[in-house]
Order: C-alpha cells, then structure tokens, then sequence
C-alpha cells in the first residue's frame, strides 16, 4: 500500500541554547501525519542552508554533522524499506518507534476479527441466520486468508493497513486467481465489508477502504419453465418411484415459489385455511426470515395428496418427503432429459418458473409476487418481470385493439 513519504531537517531556533547554537531535527512525514526526531547534533543557525538541508562550510567539524546526518536518513530509508518487507504498517509514529528501536504501537488484527464475527452468526444460527449465511461467510474468511498469502506472503495483517488499494488487489485476486465471476467477486467483497464496518464501528479502523470501491452487480439471466415444459413434466411417465417423487416435488415448487429449504422443512400444520375458505401455505423463509403466505394451486394440491401416507411424513410432520439435496439435483438431470428440457433444473428455476410462468404471465400484479416469494424488497422481484416478453406481448396486443 503505497503512502507518501517525506523526509526533512530543519533547524530549531526557538531552542537556540545561551551559546548561540540551536538543535538539527528531523521531521518524517507519512501519509500528512508529522513526527520528529532529534539529531542530537546542534548548529549555528546562521549557517543551515534550508534548502540543501545541511550545514555551509568546508571545515572538518561541518562536515562531520552533515555526514551524520546523511547517515541518519539512510537509516531511517532503510527502517522503511525493512517495514515494507515485513509487511508491517507504516505510520509516522511506527516508523519512529523502530528508528529509536522500539516496536510499533499494536493494533488489531484481520483475522481474529473476522473469526469472532462467524463465531457470532455461527451462535445465532436458527434464530437470526441460516447455516447458509455462516457457510458464505467461511467461504469469504478462506479467500481472504489465501488473498493474504497470495498479496503479502502473511496469514494475517493489521487492519489499520487494509486500504483502497488493498481491496482493489482483492478483487483482482479473487477475478484472476479464484475465476470468480463479477457477481461472486462482488458478494464476496460485500461479506468482507461488513469485517470493515465492524472494526469502523468499534474505532479500529478510521477511514472507509470501500468508500471509492464501487462494483454493480449484472443481472443474470435467469431460466424458467413455460407452460409447456411444466405439462409435459406433469404428465410424463418416469422410470421409478424415486424419480416421480423428486419430480412431484419439484412441481411443487413450481406452483408455490418455495425454495429448497423451505419446502424440505415445510410441516403439515403450515397447511391452513385462508382467508378465502382456500388450502394455504403460511411459512417463513429460511433464507430471509420473513413471511410467506401462499394460496395452493390444484397442481401443488395434487403433489400434497400423493404424499398423505408417506411413512417420512407421517412420522416426521412434514408435507413432503424431501430428499437431500445432491440427490435431488441429481434426480433432476434425469427428469430433464426424461422430458427432453435442454435447461439445468434447479430449485432456483422452480422458484422462477412460480415468478413468471404461473404468476406474473398470467396477470398476478407483481406487488402480491414479491409477498408470496417472501421478499423483503420488490426490486428483487422486479427482476422477473423484466424477462416476460410474452406477457409484454400480450399487453401490447390488447392496447393495440384500442386503436
């Protein structure tokens, strides 16, 4: 991390001493934060070029004070090249200190930080995160202690260091080396942000390195199923009960806009009456915390029914006998070629498919989508509606019969 770096000796009349002579000091200036050292040399005022920093004159006591004070800046140059190399952080007082062979003052580490902040969230699993928010959180830890390494040959360093440049270094490490694409990069850097506000908020850390950081997300495309994918999967004969049941699942899914997890932990008293006399879902995202509240389709009804008498959930309270998820994904692959869908079936396209297909497309206002998908923030279901071409279409068809 580069800082600026200024040295300069001066001399200090106002301590001119009875015999006319006043003392040689040297300021070191870092980063405009000013300390000074003395020469323990003194001179006669008179003769001090202020420009050329040294004392006018040929004699032999003369040039003694200026050959020290030529050594004396080498060994400060040197004490900061020395810091640079140890990856120690480089400030006035810092630097100071070592000069006059002292250590630097100590200052909180990254990484403790950082480990006793996951502790926190790993405590509060169940009750204000998801075991998902401490997994990206480890994973975010591992790539900044690899990024250390990688950057600074260390395992930890000072977070007094940590600057615009360090997270500029960051997230190209995390693009180049890790081939983490802009999305991930960002998220990653959005996790280790919150590290920085952290120690901003306890007085550690006095200056923001995000402040001019500045990385958007792109949107991604996101893939559904239409109308006629959900039919043929509907009515499609498959090879063995596993897979039928993973596929009953995963309509469910279609027809609810339930994640994996939620509907894995989804119970049978989570089924209630409306308040239109119909069968409802109301739950809360794991992911999120909030509330959805969900009205049941027939197609979603029907996945229910198949599975009243399932030992799993009888036994367990639960909706549906979900499997883990490695092998429902798995299971997925076969259904999809199985129907002849040249798309990657995941829970995330079933949570889509809810969001386009049999919601927004059919005219559902995309206030009561982002209630039911449990959102906290409508900008996120926005990013369905932009996709509907069709619906656009559509739109477009009846304003055209105006005219």
């Amino acid at each position: 991390m580069n800082k600026s770096f200024n040295l300069l000796f001066y001399v200090k009349r106002s301590k001119t001493n009875a015999e006319g002579l006043a003392p040689v000091y040297l300021r070191i200036t870092i980063d405009g934060v000013r300390i000074e050292v003395s020469s323990k040399r003194y001179v006669n005022p008179d003769k001090w070029n202020t420009n050329a920093q040294k004392l006018t004159g040929n004699n032999e006591e003369t040039k003694s004070i200026n050959a020290y004070l030529k050594t004396l800046e080498h060994q400060v140059y040197d004490v900061h090249r020395d810091m640079i190399e140890r990856k120690l952080l480089i400030t006035a007082p810092n630097l100071k200190d070592r000069l006059l062979g002292g250590k630097p003052s100590p200052g909180k580490m990254l990484v403790p930080i950082f480990q006793e902040h996951n502790r926190q969230v790993a405590a509060l699993i169940g009750k204000e995160y998801a075991k998902g928010t401490l997994d990206r959180y480890e994973t975010s830890l591992k790539h900044t202690q690899a990024f250390l390494q990688w950057k600074f040959n260390s395992c930890d360093i000072d977070i007094r260091a940590i600057d615009h440049e360090f997270i500029m270094a960051y997230d190209f490490y995390l693009r180049s080396e890790r081939s983490c694409n802009n999305n991930s990069t960002v998220k990653y850097l959005k996790n280790f942000k919150k590290i920085i506000l952290i120690c901003i908020a306890n007085g550690w850390l006095d200056k923001d390195p995000f402040v001019k950081y500045k990385p958007k997300v792109k949107e991604v495309k996101r893939d559904f199923l239409n109308a006629e994918e959900l039919e043929v999967m509907a009515n499609k004969k498959l090879v063995s009960d596993r897979v039928s049941q993973v596929r009953d699942i995963f309509l469910f899914s279609c027809y609810t806009g339930l994640a994996y997890a939620d509907v894995k932990k989804l119970k049978r008293s989570e089924i209630v009456t409306g308040i239109d006399g119909q069968k409802w879902v109301y739950t809360s995202r794991q992911k999120t915390d909030t509330s959805s509240r969900i009205p049941l389709l027939p197609q979603a009804m029907e996945s229910m029914a198949k599975y009243e008498d399932h030992p799993q959930c009888v036994n367990d309270g639960l909706l549906l006998p979900v499997l883990s998820n490695q092998k429902m994904n798995s299971y997925l692959k076969e259904i999809a070629d199985a129907c002849g869908i040249n798309k990657e079936l995941t829970y995330h396209i079933a949570r889509h498919t809810f969001a386009t297909t049999v919601t927004l497309a059919n005219g559902v206002s995309i206030e009561s989508v982002s209630k039911m998908l449990g959102h906290t923030n409508i900008k996120t279901t926005q990013h369905y509606a932009k996709i509907l071409d069709m619906k656009v279409a559509q739109d477009m068809s009846k304003l055209r019969k105006l005219y």
